[in-house]
Formats: C-alpha cells, sequence, structure tokens
C-alpha cells in the first residue's frame, strides 16, 4: 500500500484497547492504527488481570462508584470528568458483549460482580477470570481486523508529531524500511503508560512513555506526571517486566505475610483491601526492612479455576499457588499522569488527541481506584472519536519538518527513575536524578519522560496518594502544587540545579 493513499485519515498511534476501541467507534470514518507490532499483542492492555468497574448491579449506582474514586483519588480528580466517565459505564460494558467478549457469568447467566480494593460494592466485570484484558484486546482486535473502515499498520513506532503554526500536520515513524511520514491533520496517542522506565514493572517493557515524549516535544502539557501507582503485589522476580498478581485474589481473601507469617497489613484500614498505595509502602517498609513479603492464597477454593493467569505465571517460576505461599514486591503499574486532556481527549495543540493510560483525564486524581483504567479506555474512547468527526479540517505542508531520531538508552534512564522515583521519594535524591537525566533529555525520549516525573515530584512537597515523600511526609489541607508541566518548564527546573550544583 502507498502510504500517500492514507493521506488526511485520522491516525491512531497504539494497538491497545483505547485506540482500538477508538477506530471501533469512528466508523464509518476512515482511520490508520499504527501499532510498533501486531495490534493488540505487546501492550499493557492485554496483561490487564482485573476487570472494568462498573456499577450495574442493582446495589451499586453512578454515585456510589464516583464517591469510591474520589475518594481513591486523593483529593485531585475532577469531578465533572468522574461523573461522565463513570455514567458511561453500563453502555461500555453492553458495547463489549455486543462485541462478542465472553464475560464470567453466574449459574443464571448474569454478569459475575467481584470486588477490589477500596470499591464499596462487587462491580468489577471479568472475562475468563484474571485474563480479562486479554479477553477484550483480542476480541476488538479481531474487530479492528474486519472493519472496513480501518486500515491497521504493524511494525511502526511513532517517533515525532510534525506541527505547523501550533497545529498538528503529520507524524514521522520508524519502520522496517526507515522514516515514513504520515500526512494527516488529526492524530491521536494511545500509547500507555511509563512502567518500562522502572527496574520492575508490570507493562511491556516498551511501556517507557514514547507517546508522552512524543506530544510533549511538539508542545503539548502534560499533568500530574510524579503520580505513579505501584501494584502492591508484584510476582517477585527478575525485572524489568515482572507478572502481576491481580489485586482480585485479595478480593477473594487472600492475605499479606512475611517469612515469618505475620498478617503486617491486619492494623491497617482496609487492611489486605486497604488502598494500593497504602498496601504498596507496606510491603515496601517490609522489604526495606530485610523481611520477604509473600501473598498467601491458600485459602481461595478452586484458585486455578478462578486465577488461571496468576497460577500460570507462579507455576512457571517454580510457585505452586496452590499449596505455597506466593512472593510478591511492588513494581510499577499505571501512570495517572499522561499528556493533559479535556473530556474530549483534545490537548492543547489542534489536531492532536490523547486517550488511555496516556491522557491525564482528570479521572484518576493522585491515585487510580482499581478497574477504572479500563473503564476509561472504554468510555473516553466514544468521546474522542465523536470529537475527532467533528474536528475543523485543515490541509496540511506537503513536506515533513526536519526532526532528530535517536534510539533510546533505556538502561541508564531506569538506573536512575528506579533509585529515586519508586514507592518512597526524597528531595535530595530527586534533585541529584534532574541533574543525571538533563544532558540526556535533549535527545532521549526515555529520559525527557523520567526528568518530567523527577520534576514534578520534586516540585510537589507533600505527600498524596501515589506519592510519598519522606522529607514532606504530611498532606496539605489545601495543595497548591503545580500539576501541569511542558518541556521548557522541566528543563528550566533541572538547568537551575545544575547551575546551583556548579556554584
Amino acid at each position: 500500500m502507498d502510504i500517500r493513499d492514507l493521506e488526511g485519515r485520522v491516525l491512531i498511534v497504539g494497538g491497545g484497547i483505547a485506540g482500538l476501541m477508538t477506530a471501533l467507534k469512528l466508523a464509518p470514518e476512515p482511520c490508520v492504527v499504527l501499532s510498533r507490532g501486531p495490534i493488540g499483542e505487546d501492550t499493557s492492555s492485554i496483561l490487564a488481570q482485573g476487570g472494568v468497574a462498573a456499577c450495574i448491579g442493582s446495589d451499586d449506582s453512578v454515585a456510589l462508584q464516583v464517591a469510591d474514586t474520589l475518594a481513591a483519588g486523593d483529593g485531585l480528580c475532577d469531578p465533572s470528568v468522574v461523573q461522565k466517565i463513570i455514567a458511561g459505564a453500563p453502555v461500555a460494558i453492553a458495547d463489549l458483549v455486543r462485541l462478542g467478549v465472553p464475560f464470567d457469568r453466574d449459574a443464571n447467566g448474569n454478569l459475575r460482580r467481584g470486588l477490589e480494593a477500596a470499591h464499596s460494592r462487587h462491580r468489577i466485570i471479568h472475562a475468563g477470570g484474571d485474563k480479562t484484558g486479554r479477553e477484550i484486546t483480542l476480541t476488538l482486535a479481531a474487530a479492528v481486523r474486519s472493519a472496513p473502515s480501518v486500515t491497521i499498520l504493524e511494525g511502526f513506532a511513532a517517533r515525532r508529531l510534525n506541527v505547523e503554526d501550533g497545529a498538528v500536520s503529520g507524524l514521522i515513524a520508524e519502520s522496517a524500511a526507515g522514516p515514513v511520514f504520515f500526512r494527516t491533520d488529526r492524530v491521536v496517542i494511545a500509547t500507555g503508560g511509563v512502567s518500562g522506565l522502572f527496574a520492575h514493572g508490570t507493562n511491556p517493557v516498551g511501556s517507557s512513555g514514547q507517546g508522552l515524549a512524543i506530544a510533549a516535544r511538539a508542545g503539548a502539557i502534560l499533568s500530574d506526571m510524579e503520580f505513579v501507582q505501584f501494584h502492591p503485589t508484584a510476582l517477585d522476580g527478575a525485572g524489568p517486566q515482572v507478572s502481576l498478581i491481580s489485586e482480585a485474589v485479595r478480593g477473594e481473601g487472600a492475605i499479606l505475610v512475611n517469612e515469618d507469617g505475620e498478617r503486617f497489613m491486619a492494623s491497617v484500614a482496609g487492611a489486605d483491601l486497604a488502598p494500593r498505595d497504602v498496601v504498596a509502602r507496606a510491603v515496601w517498609a517490609q522489604l526495606r526492612a530485610g523481611h520477604r513479603t509473600f501473598l498467601d492464597a491458600r485459602n481461595i477454593e478452586d484458585l486455578p479455576s478462578h486465577f488461571p493467569g496468576v497460577t500460570q505465571h507462579c507455576r512457571a517460576v517454580g510457585v505452586d499457588p496452590v499449596r505455597d505461599p506466593i512472593p510478591v514486591r511492588p513494581a510499577a503499574h499505571y501512570h495517572m499522569g499522561g499528556i493533559k486532556v479535556d473530556i474530549e481527549g483534545r490537548t492543547n495543540i489542534d489536531g492532536l488527541w490523547a486517550v488511555g493510560e496516556a491522557a491525564a483525564t482528570g479521572l484518576h486524581g493522585a491515585n487510580r481506584l482499581a478497574s477504572n483504567s479500563l473503564l476509561e479506555a472504554l468510555v473516553c474512547a466514544g468521546f474522542v472519536a465523536d470529537s475527532l468527526k467533528a474536528a475543523r479540517r485543515r490541509a496540511s505542508p506537503a513536506t515533513p519538518a526536519a526532526q532528530p531520531m535517536r534510539p533510546n538508552d533505556l538502561q541508564s534512564v531506569r538506573a536512575i527513575v528506579s533509585r529515586v522515583a519508586g514507592v518512597l521519594r526524597d528531595g535530595t535524591d530527586l534533585r541529584r536524578a534532574a541533574g543525571e537525566l538533563y544532558p540526556l533529555a535533549a535527545t532521549n525520549d526515555a529520559a525527557l519522560v523520567a526528568l518530567m516525573i523527577v520534576t514534578a515530584a520534586l516540585r510537589r512537597e507533600e505527600s498524596r496518594g501515589a506519592h510519598y515523600r519522606l522529607d514532606f511526609t504530611q498532606k496539605d489541607a489545601a495543595p497548591t502544587w503545580p500539576r501541569d508541566i511542558d518541556v521548557a518548564q522541566a528543563f528550566g527546573v533541572a538547568r537551575e540545579l545544575s547551575l546551583a550544583d556548579v556554584a
């Protein structure tokens, strides 16, 4: 196919749930889905073990799920955004049922609803037990492959946006044949999160914030970059990608213990189902004190059938969760921050949208409520599609602007980020890291995203949600810390720190 034949079509960067659902919702509007690998594969979406949080039970309501979301977000959610996204849950589930997602059902054929931490009701909808992400992703990928309005281009890695007069005019991607320029005035970033920047993360190693870097270098504003959620129960093993032990396992009764059998969460409010940031810090404290930490799921009846993925991951490393406690540790899991967007997914750059984990909508605030992420991707895909259809069209230039494209050095960046921006942070370490990342960030996209995370964490001199400062352990009653950041601001802070060190 000649790339020129695709000129002017909506270009969706990312082959996970957010990107795939956006493509389906756009129909019959022609679009292109650009993916670095086969769509659906090597994505965070396909690894998602949790389900979709949806207030569809007779004992549940939008108001209850909104309240739970706001509580988890620790004062930084946008209430109007939360209301609109949560209210879209029933339609999102209905869409997936219509597309053929095989959701788990009870003996009466009703959707089975599970419980996860910080939820006040059983409202987590699963498919294939702990393989919800996989079932949804594969279903959407099949639907996209058969959709006549969608052109799929696999093996293309997005590298730079072309922007003229503050508006998108194209995108440069790398392929096996070299750089390729896509001429378009509408681009959607759906590239996932940043856990690949850490020594231990639950998502693909390639989830290093590439979409955020592309947007930031084009002039996009990013928001809430310091808020990285660490899942407290990843299977303890060699990184950087480790297997997740779903929170739903604790929802079914599994407990956290150390090597002495001590239930170290017993005296904490919420115990083993406390909010993720609380549990992650408790597990981390045990590890720092020289203990090992385990998730004991031996009391769960017929564990392999309820959690086939967890069972498979454990047995692959020689642990039988039916007989043995599972060794666990915190790992980078989900980024509440990202490209700042409105409810329609629009950024501050004309012609650029973002959706899914790459977007900062205001739903999650300082701490994501479990299983709200898949819901956000599904609901916001519809909002983005409607916005794209209504967008004013513009002419595109004939040739792309020259853009430097250099490979990322993830190893050096990962070592810095893991040391200073993990479960616990400290100002001295953050300042030192900003100085280390500053000379790398001009050409290294991973370093740029890392610098923005570190700078945002340095500016927020309080502890809130997933962001915990050892030197500022209290939470401000009325926080006024800046939430937005762009490249110039990140470079400015790092430059000042570098000059201060020289002086």
